[in-house]
């Protein structure tokens, strides 16, 4: 007698043969499968390393049909399901230039955004949110832009006015309100009204500071420091007499952030003074402080800080940073930083330009060299010309071996602890307390 069939055998079958309206598999496998399609996304060096030829071609037709699932799985009743797919989405777009396979899927995309910020959680509007930076990021600056912005922007700034929506969520939809009005406005209606909303939220924190009776709670902060910081990036691209407005409304208020008991918050602020500094001399080069003597007290307090309550990272963290604000408060000063991505050098030379590529930064992650590489839009932003296009004899040429690679990492590695080895000696923290 013939072995009966295993019921549900059918869901067992690869996803190629399963009809489009059929979900292959249950939600935790696929939040493993999603998940596990994308470790290599995480890190573009992978794309790179030592082994035999691959067929690109046949490379990216396997990534755009895995990407087409991810697209499909946004849209499951499984809300775990639908978050690992949009984290798979995300890790693919920040390390890898998709532009032709989104401007094809843009709406759809933007669809399955909108539906998950609206309806989800908050962890799935957190990545939702991120997703909808990427997106923009991929797309850049043009009218696919300013239609995917004109759907979301509303949305988002819903979320972020929402006193009953999560924290995290607000936050992230904060950041992604600042990012994608940053790539996408060339209405400055739209900008104004996108500031606005964002100083609605970060002005809150100085009005905590002069409250007595404790209502506001410290768990709104990361709130704060996304709005202050998103509202800090389209301060960059404001005319220069909206800039002049923003500064006399703000420059007196922001000290008053810099006694804030979270480390980040206090250093959003140092940074956010230090740009506001940079562009009220870059609108009037005798511009001229009220209460500078009192803020430089400030500043260099926070720069020698010792206070042994604090942990020694966040101390040296804050010390290091404020340092730099108290150069460019009082001296007009910026410490030159360089970037290397592949041939190329970028140096970030002022705080306009710093805030800009920290921004990016954090939604790319280690995405991001590959990006300034070959991403249209953010070669623009930071004033990179073309991307360099390298034939594949040069870039052979270019790459190191595995065994170069290790004696490379190997020498770095001592001078990073002889070095470490000195800042910890605590002779050498001495001149920094007294």
């Amino acid at each position: 007698m013939p072995k009966p069939k295993k019921r549900g055998s059918n869901h067992q079958r690869g996803a190629g043969g399963q009809p489009r309206n059929v979900q292959p598999f249950s939600d935790e496998d696929a939040s493993i499968e999603t998940m596990s399609h994308c470790s290599g996304f995480s890190d573009p060096a992978s794309f790179t390393e030592d082994g035999p030829e691959v067929d690109e071609e046949a490379t990216q037709e396997d990534l755009e049909y895995k990407l087409k699932g991810f697209i499909d799985l946004t849209l499951d009743k499984s809300a775990k399901t639908r978050q690992a797919a949009l984290e798979s989405l995300k890790s693919a777009f920040s390390s890898k230039i998709l532009y032709e396979f989104i401007m094809e899927r843009r709406m759809t995309l933007t669809d399955s955004i909108e539906r998950c910020i609206k309806k989800g959680k908050s962890d799935e509007q957190c990545a939702a949110a991120g997703l909808a930076c990427l997106l923009c990021v991929q797309m850049g600056s043009g009218i696919e832009s300013e239609e995917i912005f004109k759907t979301l922007g509303p949305v988002l700034k819903k979320i972020v006015c929402d006193g009953t929506a999560s924290v995290q969520a607000r936050q992230a939809c904060a950041t992604c309100l600042g990012i994608c009005c940053f790539i996408v406005t060339d209405d400055i209606t739209e900008l104004y009204s996108t500031m606005e909303c964002l100083e609605n939220i970060f002005t809150k924190a100085y009005q905590r500071d002069r409250d007595t009776n404790g209502v506001s709670s410290t768990h709104n902060t990361v709130l704060h420091i996304s709005a202050l910081l998103a509202w800090t990036l389209l301060l960059t691209i404001c005319p220069m007499n909206e800039v002049k407005k923003k500064i006399e409304m703000h420059l007196h208020k922001l000290p008053s952030l810099l006694s804030c008991d979270d480390l980040n918050m206090r250093i959003a602020a140092g940074e956010t003074l230090a740009l506001l500094f940079e562009l009220a001399r870059e609108t009037d080069a005798d511009f001229f402080y009220e209460d500078m003597e009192l803020l430089t007290e400030k500043l260099r307090a926070l720069a020698t800080d010792g206070n042994k309550h604090r942990a020694k990272v966040d101390k040296r963290k804050q010390r290091s940073v404020f340092r730099d604000v108290l150069r460019a408060v009082e001296e007009r000063d910026f410490p030159t930083e360089m970037v290397k991505f592949g041939p190329e050098r970028m140096y970030i030379d002022c705080w306009v330009k710093k805030q800009t590529y920290d921004t990016f930064k954090e939604i790319l992650g280690s995405g991001m060299q590959y990006h300034l590489q070959s991403n249209d839009f953010l070669r623009n932003v930071f004033e990179l010309g073309p991307p360099v296009m390298l034939d594949a004899a040069t870039l052979k040429t270019m790459k190191i071996s595995r065994f170069e690679r290790h004696l490379y990492n190997s020498a770095a590695f001592k001078a990073r602890t002889k070095a470490r080895s000195k800042c910890r000696d605590k002779r050498a923290d001495v001149g920094e307390f007294f």
